[in-house]
């Protein structure tokens, strides 16, 4: 009778982040044998295609163009239009799969002669490309919901009504022929940067993410975290933070982490004594870490290198630190909660001691080590990842239970594809926004007003860029908010002496925090789905648990020795002190954030660890001081009194 209410709850548990998800990725379709069976053929060809550019060549238009065409393919028949079409597909959606084609394969046909012809488009070029457009909006409208659509709609207007526009937003202003050309004949629009980072990075990180889900090791790493935790009050709390950790590595998801994590630790919350909204919270906030931390982060962190022009390594490099300072962070909170809320022990059930599992199932951190051995060696990202899938499947062969079967290889190729649909179409969505910035010099515009209205203020401009991203981020993904603050915002920042690598670190860490910010806030309402607890408190909760994420950006721009966090200082020393002292500085505000240190804060101690916090962080001599100053005089009062 248990196990039956167990396994109901559980079911109810699933539906209801089933039900979160789709509110923001889209409802799929639930589709007979024939289209099931379409659509895996489609998939999984694409998905060995992509495996085969990883190791080819292909011309770059060429590339994007089938990308587009295969991924809106999939997307009328994997998303219906409406609900109620969940489970038939209908010829709505078969006509939108042919022009979907007609419009690619028209492009495709008369390749050279085509994109010759971008600032004159005939007549057809402007048929077919004013089609492409509206079936990427419905893309993104199935995929993503109706902001993304309505938002390059409003940017598409603008192209066109430039000249009667008020100042500082007026411009030349650009017909229909000149935006079609544009946006559909040039590498500047649609097959933009976002369109070949989808084709080539992003595709291959959700087939390697793929195949680790279907091979097992997001399960061994949840036990190994499970079983590495000592018998401690702070054993449930450390055991997400690492749980998360390391599926953030394997994932580059905060979705996927979170239900993972949380499907199997929330029971032993629940035991050890957090509320629903507290452990809600603190998955949401170990998930989050998933799109942070390297090697394989979310895909906004693909396009910083494709902006910036640099090697994807360097890109992980840049977001070690921060990453280890974040994890920090939640290890503290986890702790101080645990002696304020007074956490109960709870025995973790281990079926294996830690050794044991490692020499048995071990070889699943092989195909992540595997990553980064390679882009150290010089490979480019989308061959590492080949090289980490070829050695995933072979060393699941050392024990039976995770040997890759064909029907386990054919599940991993079609989520694979799958797994990249709502990304893609949104950076289909982001490359016309990106055209429009290009062709109107909209982000120039936006630069300068940003800098005018911070009074040419470093802190200040840091501030409005981080609301605007904030505000951004309410209503598009992640993804889409770093493309778009990356053509509008950072110009602001590399203006007023920022080094471009900063400012879009700095970006992508608020464009990321839209995950925890309502009422898009994707990872908080699924942990609060699957904890029964309120949506809104558990985001607030999350909010609490991830106050570093706030602050990490700042640390970084707001003075050069900051540079030292992205691996960028010059020298040693400074840079070794730097990196010490932000750590110092995150312990203060862990502790001012829980109100604990060595027992209950006061309002005063709180208020002198956040401020020590403050001053630690900020890489200067003297503000060091005067935060190691606050925070010993803190650590006497709570003695003293103690």
């Amino acid at each position: 009778m248990e196990n039956k209410e167990a396994e109901w709850v559980a079911e109810k548990q699933l539906k209801r982040v089933e039900e979160v998800i789709e509110k923001e990725e889209g409802v799929t379709r639930d589709t007979t044998l024939l289209w099931t069976t379409i659509i895996t053929v489609i998939a999984v060809a694409n998905s060995l295609f992509a495996l085969y550019v990883a190791v080819g060549t292909i011309t770059t238009q060429i590339l994007r163009g089938i990308h587009v065409g295969v991924i809106l393919t999939l997307i009328f028949l994997h998303y219906p239009a409406f609900k109620r079409y969940k489970r038939k597909v209908n010829a709505v959606d078969i006509i939108l799969v042919f022009l979907s084609l007609a419009s690619i394969g028209y492009m495709l046909i008369d390749f050279e002669e085509f994109i010759y012809r971008a600032v004159t488009p005939n007549h057809f070029d402007e048929i077919f490309g004013t089609i492409l457009i509206l079936l990427i909006l419905e893309a993104a409208r199935r995929t993503t919901g109706l902001i993304m659509p309505i938002t390059v709609i409003l940017f598409l207007v603008y192209a066109y009504a430039g000249p009667w526009l008020p100042p500082p937003w007026t411009h030349r202003g650009y017909d229909l022929e000149r935006i079609i050309g544009h946006m559909y004949m040039t590498l500047e629009g649609i097959f933009g940067i976002p369109i070949d980072v989808s084709s080539t990075f992003i595709i291959m990180f959700t087939i390697f993410g793929s195949f680790l889900r279907v091979s097992g090791a997001g399960n061994f790493y949840v036990n190994f975290a499970f079983t590495a935790m000592g018998r401690k009050p702070t054993g449930a709390g450390r055991t997400v933070v690492m749980s998360s950790f390391f599926l953030a590595g394997g994932s580059g998801s905060g979705v996927a982490d979170t239900v993972t994590v949380g499907s199997v630790a929330y029971p032993m919350l629940k035991k050890a004594g957090y509320d629903k909204e507290n452990a809600g919270g603190l998955l949401a906030a170990g998930g989050l870490g998933a799109v942070l931390t390297p090697p394989v982060m979310g895909a906004a962190a693909f396009l910083i290198a494709e902006f910036l022009r640099i090697s994807y390594l360097d890109v992980i490099k840049m977001a070690a630190i921060p990453a280890c300072l974040y994890y920090w962070s939640l290890l503290l909170m986890v702790e101080f909660d645990a002696r304020k809320f007074g956490m109960k022990l709870v025995d973790i059930e281990k079926k294996q001691d830690l050794k044991t599992l490692v020499r048995m199932y071990g070889y699943h951190f092989l195909p992540v080590i595997t990553i980064v051995v390679f882009l150290v060696r010089g490979f480019t990202p989308p061959l590492a990842v080949f090289y980490a899938i070829v050695v995933c499947v072979l060393c699941c062969f050392i024990r039976r239970e995770t040997w890759f079967t064909p029907h386990k290889l054919v599940e991993a190729l079609i989520f694979g594809t799958l797994a990249v649909l709502h990304v893609a179409a949104v950076c289909a969505c982001a490359g016309i926004i990106v055209g429009v910035v290009s062709l109107t010099g909209l982000g120039l515009k936006l630069s300068t007003i940003i800098i005018t209205y911070a009074g040419h203020n470093l802190l200040l401009t840091l501030v409005y860029t981080a609301v605007l991203l904030w505000i951004i981020g309410l209503a598009v993904p992640i993804t889409a908010t770093y493309i778009i603050a990356a053509v509008i915002a950072a110009p602001a920042l590399t203006k007023l002496g920022i080094p471009d690598y900063a400012a879009h670190m700095f970006i992508f860490y608020y464009a990321v925090l839209s995950e925890v910010s309502p009422p898009t806030a994707l990872s908080p309402f699924a942990a609060a789905a699957l904890t029964g607890g309120d949506p809104y408190k558990t985001t607030m909760m999350a909010w609490k648990y991830t106050l570093v994420a706030f602050v990490i950006p700042f640390m970084f721009t707001l003075d050069p020795s900051g540079y030292a966090l992205l691996l960028k200082g010059k020298d040693l020393g400074e840079s070794l002190w730097v990196i010490a002292t932000s750590f110092v500085g995150v312990f203060a505000f862990a502790s001012a954030a829980s109100g604990w240190l060595f027992r209950m804060s006061t309002r005063l101690e709180r208020g002198l660890l956040a401020l020590s916090g403050l001053c630690l962080v900020y890489p200067t001599a003297w503000t060091d001081l005067v935060g190691m100053a606050l925070l010993g005089l803190t650590v006497c009062l709570q003695l003293v009194k103690k």
